[in-house]
Formats: C-alpha cells, sequence, structure tokens
C-alpha cells in the first residue's frame, strides 16, 4: 500500500530534507523497506514473511513505486497577491522514484516548512500519472490518503452526485482517493464555490467533514452491494496549514486498518540542528549546532511508518480513530462514530 508522512507545527519549521530524505526509514526509501512497531516484529530475525497477519503481508509486499508528491505550505502568496491571507500550499508530484529524483532532493534540502505532507503511492489499480498522486489540493485545504475504497467503480458515479460543482471539476484525476478528496471539500465548506476553499475552519467543523466521508462512503457500498460489501482501508489526512486531522479506519469488526503512527518528540531527533541522530543513539550528528540541553518547538509528525529508531517516540493510533491537533498544536485522538452494521466482511481474509 501507499506511505504518507505529514508535518504540522506552530512555530518549528523543518527541512524537507531532514524528514524525507535523510533518515534510513525516511518515506522517500520507504519504497521496499518497512518498520512497522508494534505491528509487526523488527529485526534480523522478524520481518514481514514471520508474520502471521497475511493482510498485512499483502499490504506490505508492494512496491511503493507509482508516484510521489509533496505539499508544503508557504507565505509566498500572502506576500505578493493580494486577498490570500495566510500560507497556501505549493505542491510537487512527480513519477520518478524518489530517492533518484535530483529536482526532488534540490527542492528538499532547499526548503523549510511549518506545514508538510508527503505521500508515495501504490496503486489499486487507477493509471500511473501525475495528477494521480497524492497529495490533492483544494485552495487552502491539502488531503491523503493509504488504502482503497472497495468495489470503488460500483459507486463512483453515486459519489460524484454527492459532490460540489467546483469540487467535482477540481478532479483531474480517476483514483478513488482524489474522489474521497473532493467529497472532504464538499463536506467542509457545505457544498461552497472554490471561493470558500481559501477559508479555515474550525478543527470541529474538519473532524465533522471526515467523519461524514468515511460514512457516506459506507453507505454507498451497502446501497449498492448490501452484504456483498467489502470492507475499505481509509487511512485519510487533511489539513489547512494550521490544523490536521488524520484518521485509521477500516470497517471491519477484527482486520487492523493500515498502519499509522503519530510522534510529538521525533522532529528533534530528525532536525539536523538537534544533536541526537534519527538512526540510532549510537550515531554522531556532526552537523548539530544546539545542545542537548536546547528544546524544540512543539510539533506533531504523523506517518505510516516511524521515520527514527526509538519506538518510545511514536504512538499507533488506535483503530478506528482519528488523530487530531488544533492551531496550537493540542493533539488529541477521538473515534470514527459509525453505526456497526456498516462493517463488512471481507471473503479472503474473513
Amino acid at each position: 500500500m501507499c506511505r504518507w508522512f505529514a508535518y504540522i507545527s506552530p512555530e518549528e519549521p523543518c527541512l524537507l530534507s531532514d524528514v524525507l530524505i535523510n533518515p534510513a526509514n525516511a518515506i522517500s526509501k520507504q519504497c521496499s523497506e518497512h518498520y512497522l512497531p508494534k505491528l509487526l516484529p523488527h529485526g534480523t530475525e522478524h520481518d514481514l514473511d514471520d508474520s502471521s497477519d497475511d493482510l498485512m503481508k499483502m499490504r506490505n509486499s508492494l512496491l511503493n513505486m507509482d508516484g510521489l508528491g509533496v505539499a508544503w505550505y508557504t507565505k509566498a502568496a500572502e506576500n505578493y497577491v493580494k486577498g490570500v491571507d495566510g500560507q497556501r500550499p505549493a505542491l510537487y508530484k512527480t513519477q520518478s522514484p524518489p530517492i533518484s529524483d535530483f529536482n526532488f532532493r534540490n527542492l528538499c534540502g532547499n526548503t523549510e516548512t511549518q506545514c508538510l505532507f508527503a505521500h508515495i503511492r501504490a496503486t489499486s489499480g487507477s493509471v500511473v500519472t501525475q495528477v494521480n498522486s497524492h497529495p490533492f489540493v483544494f485552495g487552502r485545504h491539502v488531503f491523503m490518503h493509504n488504502g482503497a475504497i472497495s468495489d470503488f467503480s460500483r459507486i463512483r458515479r453515486d459519489m460524484t452526485d454527492l459532490l460540489s460543482f467546483d469540487a467535482y471539476c477540481n478532479i483531474l484525476g480517476s483514483t478513488d482517493s482524489e474522489h474521497a478528496a473532493a467529497l472532504y471539500i464538499t463536506n467542509l465548506t457545505n457544498h461552497g464555490t472554490k471561493d470558500t476553499w481559501e477559508k479555515a475552519h474550525p478543527l470541529s467543523e474538519m473532524i465533522s467533514a471526515m467523519n461524514k466521508t468515511l460514512v457516506q462512503i459506507m453507505e454507498l457500498q451497502q446501497k449498492h452491494l448490501g452484504d456483498k460489501a467489502t470492507p475499505n482501508s481509509l487511512n485519510f489526512c487533511a489539513t489547512d496549514g494550521h490544523k490536521m486531522v488524520a484518521c485509521r479506519f477500516r470497517n471491519h469488526k477484527t482486520q487492523q486498518p493500515p498502519s499509522l503512527y503519530w510522534s510529538e518528540f521525533a522532529g528533534r531527533t530528525l532536525n539536523q540542528k538537534f544533536p541526537s541522530h534519527p538512526d540510532g543513539a549510537d550515531k554522531v550528528n556532526e552537523a548539530a549546532s544546539k545542545g542537548t540541553d536546547e528544546k524544540i518547538g512543539k510539533h506533531t509528525i504523523i506517518a505510516s511508518e516511524p521515520t527514527t529508531y526509538d519506538e518510545a517516540e511514536w504512538h499507533l493510533i488506535n483503530a478506528n480513530c482519528m488523530l487530531t491537533v488544533d492551531e496550537h498544536g493540542t493533539e488529541k485522538e477521538v473515534p470514527v462514530e459509525y453505526d456497526s452494521k456498516l462493517n463488512a466482511v471481507d471473503p479472503s481474509h474473513p
């Protein structure tokens, strides 16, 4: 399956190369290697083949080589364009493998931001093209997804009927994920026109829009497929540059959703200004310009896989829950609210 990484802070910017390229388990290297503490044993004697969970083996055996996308927030437009208030997302997408993409590496080494989305794609069936790579931008809002909407082709037409006209027109590709993004922005703005995408909304409304999007997808599947509906894996993430909502979700009674972790400490380990090193306690960060007693600003990282060696820095988000981050950087985990009748059966992994 895909992998994604998100960083947000009200005060502490990150250098893109510090979080996306330099660590041994940076997202740019998760095309084939995976690190899943609390879900999968890790080490020389325990790897993916040792897992008894066939669904986990399937998810993590794919090569994530079908596209890379990065969205980072910048105040450039606010400084030059009349009427723009606050930071807005810049976007870079490519089909090249991230570790050998010269433009990506150069961009990351010279760009800092207080809010960042990065995504590497493993297609679930749609074509490999730049417009199908995540993240997806709607004004000041950005959205990305790891997983798949089951039987998307069966509900796609009815799903588009739920979209605002402008959200529908903003869909440039063919993925289930971009349609989910359009449905989220439709719900967030109450079917608003394109100009409403430039507005920030309270965190409570972002949570409500995310929850409603999940439920609408499942209701469409139940309508069209009944008891033949199969479970979805819906690890969504959305931000407006100041607040963030991410969910780890699968509508099945026992199966785990795809992996999703968060950390309020790893940003210091990843930041080369500080003396710690992301790849091990025995590693020396010779580039450090800060002392061991100096503190880093409040920040939150949400990622499909931890990107530092220290498992203690990371928390696994509970199944069928959302992690929310407000404008002050305060994190809170809340359950997804849905009727258990919308749970589905997986015929291949009951």
